[in-house]
């Protein structure tokens, strides 16, 4: 039978970064994964993701964000190639403007606040409501996640992991030489450890208490801007904003055509199986994504180029649950990152390899453990 120190199940944004970080600290590991590696089928995919230092989810991300960063820089150098683009950063509107403008007090950010008019000014793409409160966060930008994806597994690989993807695993269990995991190939492998980072199949692969991990639907869309120099990357920064007909977020054109825009569907089609919700996209999907563009940024509101869907993995709060499984210590879960996690992939690669090699990290993820909500039941 096979064996290895940690198995990873999940090579995605995150499971590659715990692949790569178990596999710098010499362990022999292995990653399943259920599709092929960069799939569109999950969380990790859409060319651009946002990253931001002032985090208005809770302060507490910001010292896990600024080492994330950190790791960024070093993979980097290591892979030989851009990973990372900074920006800046445009957050405002209710909730966001205070919570940013708290964690950038709270942590000494860099950080300016402007309303909607001077963002305007500034960047001639943007048509806010001149009132509306915003952040301007200057090492705000958008990291690429398939090119993240495949510098974390290059490293893992070139360290001596094995990766093997079309290979879904059934069950896992725990036995007297670790834990044992069954995979649809009919294979049986042993490890010391698992490392359960599935994304929003997460609620079963990783058998978790009721209602840990619910997965939802998002469209994103990418648009033929009518003024292209207005959406550069020079001159077009992130955004993420809260208005009156909902939450926007958006990037300047870069790798692919077209500015990209997406919004927060609340009510997306959501439920504990992924395999059940539509991964397809239509007319339907484009029209309130167009609307938004059409009203905050007509420049760039040009035909359609692109329309994808991606899954968000909801936890109860909408914050991360990293730490050891609730009911083994012979695993530990990376999951529930709510639409907001990839920019943390390294970082949280670090802590799933700290969690299970030594047990405990010395990252503060305590706003993060499974106990928050535990201790209700």
């Amino acid at each position: 039978m096979e064996r290895y120190d940690v198995v990873v199940v999940g090579v995605g944004g995150m499971g590659s970064a715990a692949l790569y970080h178990l596999a710098r600290r010499g362990k022999r590991v292995l990653g399943l994964e259920r599709f092929d590696l960069g799939h569109e089928l999950g969380s990790s995919h859409g060319h651009t993701r946002i990253i931001r230092q002032a985090y208005f989810e809770h302060p507490s991300y910001v010292p896990l964000v600024l080492r994330a960063y950190e790791l960024w820089r070093e993979l980097e150098t290591e892979a030989g190639e851009q990973l990372l683009v900074i920006t800046g950063a445009v957050e405002g509107g209710p909730r966001i403007y205070e919570g940013a403008l708290r964690s950038s007090l709270e942590h000494d950010l860099p950080h300016e606040s402007i309303d909607g008019a001077e963002a305007g000014r500034r960047f001639p793409g943007f048509r806010l409501p001149p009132e509306l409160e915003l952040v301007w966060q200057p090492d705000g930008g958008f990291v690429l996640p398939e090119r993240c994806i495949v510098a974390h597994v290059n490293g893992a690989l070139a360290r001596g992991a094995v990766v093997r993807a079309r290979e879904r695993v059934l069950e896992w269990s725990e036995g007297e030489n670790g834990v044992r995991v069954r995979t649809d190939r009919g294979a049986t492998v042993e490890a010391e450890r698992l490392v359960l980072t599935a994304g929003a199949f997460s609620q079963h692969v990783a058998r978790l208490p009721p209602g840990m991990v619910v997965a939802q639907r998002q469209v994103l869309a990418w648009l033929q801007p009518l003024r292209p120099e207005l959406f550069a990357p020079d001159r077009f920064p992130v955004f993420n904003v809260a208005v009156e007909e909902g939450h926007l977020y958006g990037f300047p054109v870069y790798g692919v055509p077209g500015f990209k825009l997406g919004f927060y569907d609340h009510d997306g089609e959501r439920g504990p199986d992924p395999d059940a919700i539509s991964r397809e996209v239509s007319l339907s999907d484009e029209e309130p994504v167009r609307r938004f563009a059409e009203r905050y940024f007509p420049d760039g509101a040009g035909p359609t180029l692109a329309l994808k869907s991606c899954l968000f993995e909801l936890s109860p709060d909408e914050h991360f649950l990293v730490d050891r499984h609730p009911e083994t210590e012979l695993a530990v879960v990376g999951a529930g990152f709510s639409g907001h996690g990839f920019k943390f992939c390294p970082v949280v690669g670090e802590i799933l390899a700290d969690l299970a090699l030594d047990g405990d990290t010395q990252h503060d993820i305590g706003f993060l453990r499974f106990s928050r909500f535990l201790a209700r039941r």
